[in-house]
């Protein structure tokens, strides 16, 4: 059975990452709006924010940018940043990785067409996978 263009890619990078969602929880409390502009751009704040409870929501974000950065090869620092990629809902409410300029760039580098992401949270833990496809 042939595959349809839609679905058939090439991966080029995979990154997961896993956050105890207390932590997230205790640098925020200890931090406080220098923490989330630091980590989450303003399209996440808002989303995360007007949640019931915050801190699942912001902890798989915050691992979907260690997943993220972990595709490019890069980690998170000078050439992929916190605010690199934001983590943003679909109409289906699936998420989906925005990409700044910088982090535009390294995908094109790369050769690749999009970052895919997947988020879970348990009561406990943020999960993150994300993947770099060309197309």
């Amino acid at each position: 059975m042939e595959m349809s263009s839609q679905i058939a890619a090439i991966a080029l990078g995979l990154g997961t990452d896993i956050v105890d969602i207390e932590r997230i929880r205790r640098v925020h409390e200890r931090h406080g709006e220098r923490f989330l502009k630091r980590v989450f751009t303003q399209e996440e704040q808002d989303y995360c924010l007007g949640m019931k409870d915050p801190y699942p929501h912001l902890a798989a974000r915050f691992a979907a940018k260690e997943a993220v950065s972990k595709c490019f090869g890069t980690g998170i620092g000078s050439e992929f940043g916190w605010t690199s990629v934001s983590i943003y809902k679909g109409s289906r409410q699936e998420p989906y990785a925005r990409l700044d300029e910088k982090a535009q760039a390294l995908l094109e580098k790369m050769g690749g067409s999009e970052v895919l992401v997947s988020l879970s949270h348990t009561s406990t833990l943020g999960h993150a996978v994300a993947l770099i496809v060309k197309r």
